[in-house]
């Protein structure tokens, strides 16, 4: 008689595992009940940020599997979304046929970031999160110096409006309320809550195309180069030894991220329906590796499940965290202070969080031997 192989559930052991998002749908749970916001408005404010953020989110998945940690980069691709923006508002392009020539034209150039990315990664093997972090900085630097120099004067601007007062340089913001919505409201579902006034809605086509990119990862995943980001992310020697071309592959890998990063941005932003010029790219990195660490991923494993957790706990606890801090203490201002707390803190939190978790698995995988 064959002996039941079947493990049984551990619940201590479940929770060690899933620390980080147990912690932070304690506090999501928590931060909702003292917010006082109602349930239609915090379902219709959770579904857009899943929609507006999830794309991003879900581009550090690759770079993990290769065995890179956390992406910081993706801001190069958040960058490329941007400039494309910038291309199409400068030619008066509106609607769906706009926001779709944004997207063409943010994938040439997010494919030469991301393969100028990798290059840098190569030569810095091991140190890919920090130098991802830095290399975000002077990549805004030449951003900035592009749209505060170059365009209006080597690069010409048609809609003036564009421009600051001297003719040249990129206002603060620039308005594109012409592809404001032009994804969400293809297709838009109202679902009424019994006993409240104000319906969900469901941006179909967003969430379908989220969908998409998630059915994609898994492709990539199955096929050979899938493979390969494994064996490289497990161990490169091995990998080398086996015959795999490291280098090119860890490249690929950081080509898929930045892709996927602009097409996020570019749909982040329709949502929003302007960009804040010198500033929507820039905490791009920081919100999403937050973001996915706290759906229980790590610098060395990562999930789309986890991606997609991560995105609803972190983007929660981000619209109930203000409110909460506030009713809690009395004070407006403390709702503000526990939002940067949110912001900056988490990932040290998380970071910290995983470190333990790490070490307890190590434990028990001592005592099973």
């Amino acid at each position: 008689m064959k002996g039941n192989t079947q493990k049984s559930f551990e619940p201590v052991w479940f929770l060690k595992k899933n620390a980080v998002p147990v912690f932070f749908l304690i506090l999501c749970i928590i931060g909702g009940y003292y917010s006082g916001l109602s349930l239609p408005f915090l379902l219709n404010e959770i579904i857009t940020r899943i929609g507006r953020n999830s794309i991003l989110v879900i581009s550090l998945i690759i770079p993990i599997l290769a065995g890179m940690g956390l992406n910081f980069g993706i801001v190069l691709g958040a960058m490329a979304g941007q400039f494309a923006y910038i291309a199409t508002t400068n030619w008066q392009m509106s609607g769906l046929n706009g926001l779709l020539v944004t997207l063409v034209l943010s994938i040439p150039m997010a494919i030469l970031f991301g393969w100028l990315t990798g290059l840098l990664f190569n030569r810095a093997k091991g140190k890919e999160m920090i130098t991802g972090i830095i290399l975000g900085f002077f990549a805004n630097g030449v951003y900035q110096l592009i749209c505060l120099y170059f365009m209006g004067n080597l690069i010409p601007i048609r809609v003036k409006s564009m421009l600051l007062s001297t003719g040249i340089g990129l206002r603060n913001t620039i308005d594109i309320k012409s592809m404001h919505y032009a994804l969400d409201n293809l297709w838009k579902i109202k679902i009424k809550i019994p006993g409240f006034v104000f319906p969900v809605a469901i941006p179909v086509v967003t969430l379908l195309l989220i969908a998409a990119v998630c059915l994609l990862i898994r492709f990539i995943v199955k096929t050979k180069l899938g493979q390969e980001f494994r064996a490289v992310g497990q161990d490169r020697h091995i990998a080398e030894v086996a015959g795999i071309q490291v280098d090119k592959v860890r490249v690929l890998a950081v080509i898929f991220s930045t892709v996927l990063a602009a097409i996020g941005q570019v749909v982040f932003l329709q949502n929003l329906g302007n960009i804040n010029t010198y500033g929507s790219h820039v905490q791009v990195g920081t919100f999403a590796v937050a973001a996915i660490l706290i759906g229980g991923a790590s610098v060395r494993k990562a999930t789309i499940g986890q991606a997609l957790l991560g995105t609803l706990l972190f983007h929660t606890l981000f619209i109930v965290s203000p409110l909460a801090g506030k009713n809690l203490i009395g004070d407006a201002m403390i709702g503000e202070y526990f939002r940067v707390f949110v912001t900056y803190g988490v990932i040290g939190v998380a970071l910290a969080l995983h470190a333990w978790q790490s070490l307890q698995e190590k434990k028990r995988a001592f005592n099973a031997t």
